[in-house]
C-alpha cells in the first residue's frame, strides 16, 4: 500500500510540473507571450447602402495585436455611413476604369459613401490623388497592410485600395463619425 501511495504522489508531482511548464515550452526569454487572437470574421464582400453628405476628412491607420486598422473620419455625421468592402483581383479607378497597381498578396477595395470634397462647394477636403498613396499614411512595418492607394471620389463616394499580405478576414464597424476596417493578421 505504501508503494502505491509513493507512485500516486510521484505521478501527481510529475503532472503538476508538466501543467506548470506547458505554456513555457515555446517561450523565448525576454519576449512577451504571444497574443491569442480570435478573429471569426470572413473575407466575403460586405456593404451598407446608407449615405451621408458630410465629406471624408481624413484616413488613418493603426496596428493592433491581432489586426491592422484603417479609420475613415467623417466629421460631423450623425447617421450611418455606407460602405462596400471586398477583395478584388485588380484595383480600377472608379469613373475612368484605369488600373492602379497596389502592392501585396491581395487587394481590399474600400468604398466609403462620403465624398472627399465638400458637396456644396466642390472644394477638396481630403487631398487624395488618384493612383497615389494615401496622404499621411505610412504602412511600413505593418504585419498585414502592405500598400494604400487612393482611387477616386466620384458621385458622393470615395474609393481606396489596400494592399494586404494575403486574402485575410476583415470586419467593418462604425463608431460615431468614423468607419473602421480591420484586417486580421491570420486566419
Amino acid at each position: 500500500m505504501r508503494r502505491l501511495g509513493m507512485v500516486v504522489g510521484a505521478l501527481a508531482l510529475t503532472g503538476a510540473t508538466l501543467v506548470g511548464t506547458a505554456g513555457a515550452a515555446h517561450a523565448v526569454p525576454g519576449r512577451a507571450a504571444a497574443t491569442v487572437c480570435s478573429t471569426p470574421w470572413g473575407s466575403g464582400t460586405t456593404s451598407s447602402a446608407a449615405s451621408v453628405v458630410e465629406p471624408l476628412q481624413n484616413i488613418r491607420t493603426g496596428q493592433h495585436a491581432c489586426y491592422d486598422r484603417m479609420v475613415f473620419d467623417i466629421t460631423g455625421t450623425s447617421g450611418t455611413v455606407g460602405y462596400h468592402v471586398g477583395y478584388v483581383d485588380a484595383f480600377h479607378q472608379d469613373g475612368t476604369g484605369t488600373q492602379i497597381p497596389v502592392q501585396g498578396g491581395a487587394i481590399l477595395q474600400v468604398y466609403v459613401n462620403a465624398p472627399a470634397y465638400d458637396p456644396a462647394t466642390g472644394t477638396v477636403v481630403y487631398p487624395g490623388r488618384a493612383g497615389r498613396s494615401l496622404p499621411g499614411v505610412d504602412v511600413t512595418g505593418y504585419r498585414t497592410f502592405k500598400d494604400t492607394k487612393f482611387g477616386a471620389s466620384f458621385e458622393g463616394r470615395t474609393q481606396v485600395g489596400v494592399g494586404v499580405r494575403a486574402r485575410l478576414p476583415f470586419r467593418v464597424l462604425q463608431s460615431g463619425d468614423r468607419l473602421i476596417v480591420d484586417v486580421a493578421h491570420t486566419w
